[in-house]
């Protein structure tokens, strides 16, 4: 196939492309290279992908319509994984319009792209974020998700419904994906277990936000790829069972799905910390802090419609997941 990834640069995207490059597939990556975090990083990553044939860049930004459009003219992809966004939670704080432009208007041109050159499947990021205030656990796709607690969240939830609405009007086959807490090699430097490692290992005070009482459900980047691909290969289909009067938000008339995308294994924050601290060989002062603003306290994932669906079964074991990362951090930045 040939597969438009965009967020190519960034961690999912970047491992994303490298799974559909080693089985045969051609990609486009795009990327706008941002700042939000360190930009060597993202060229590093993109380094690693020019080792394939069938790789070609282009950088530029989704919330940039004519661009988008041309693109879609010229290429006509047969699928989308669409994983370019603004991310980030507490970021959404302080610089909310970079959300609006990337998540809301950089969506809309992803949608009108595939629309206008009739892609087979669009697969899409969303965030376990959308549970927002939600507190009945394990977070399923069945429930109600219209409490978000950020701008972030809201923006994700704001795809989910865009993406049904071109579903339902055009036929697009389209499937969210609902990410848990990802990390593993090449990870962001602006999410916990990275800047968890950094911390530690120069000897600095981690701040610890609720005290440590955080539950995540850390989810090894190789799972989620696995999971990406695998929804990637199966177009989602109407489900005919769907009705109005109780109404599924996981499904639709339209060829329109959810899914959650976890490790299904909650780990508390301080726990995770001392998995960390063992892999290094090294502890450091915790300052405990409250709870921030926008931060969902737990978060775990039912992800029984994906293993029903494509077969998903998430396979690394928290602590080999953390050596791993731990592993590549040391030789990447020599540490």
């Amino acid at each position: 196939m040939k597969v438009l990834v965009t967020g190519a640069a960034g961690f999912i995207g970047f491992h994303v492309c490298s799974r559909l490059l080693e089985r045969g597939d051609e990609v486009v990556g795009v990327d706008n290279l941002n700042s939000y975090y360190e930009v060597s990083l993202k060229q590093a990553r993109l380094q690693q992908l020019a080792r394939f044939s069938r790789f070609r860049f282009i950088k530029a930004d989704i919330a940039e319509r004519t661009a988008m459009a041309e693109l879609f003219e010229s290429e006509r992809f047969d699928r989308v994984v669409h994983l370019a966004a603004q991310a980030g939670v507490r970021y959404s704080l302080e610089n909310p319009h970079a959300y609006a432009d990337s998540n809301l208007v950089g969506f809309l041109n992803i949608l009108e792209g595939c629309r206008h050159s009739a892609v087979e499947h669009l697969v899409y990021a969303s965030s376990s974020s959308v549970y927002g205030s939600n507190e009945t656990m394990p977070f399923s796709v069945h429930d109600n998700v219209d409490h978000p607690v950020s701008l972030y969240a809201a923006t994700k939830k704001a795809n989910e419904l865009m993406a049904h609405a071109y579903s339902h009007l055009y036929q697009l086959p389209v499937t969210g994906l609902r990410f848990f807490t990802v990390y593993g090699p090449w990870g962001r430097p602006d999410m916990s277990p990275f800047l968890f490692v950094r911390a530690i290992l120069e000897g600095t005070p981690l701040k610890v936000f609720n005290h440590g009482r955080h539950r995540r459900d850390f989810t090894y980047i190789d799972d989620i790829v696995e999971g990406v691909v695998r929804v990637l290969d199966r177009p989602a289909a109407p489900n005919a069972d769907w009705s109005g009067l109780q109404p599924d938000p996981a499904t639709a008339r339209a060829p329109y799905r959810v899914y959650n995308i976890g490790n299904s294994e909650p780990v508390e924050l301080l726990a995770y910390i001392e998995l960390i601290e063992k892999a290094l060989g090294k502890t450091t002062e915790k300052i405990l802090l409250p709870l921030q603003p926008g931060d969902v306290e737990h978060t775990y994932a039912d992800v029984s419609d994906l293993e029903r669906d494509v077969g998903y079964r998430p396979q690394m074991p928290i602590a080999e997941g953390i050596e791993r990362f731990v592993a590549w951090y040391r030789d990447f930045y020599r540490a």
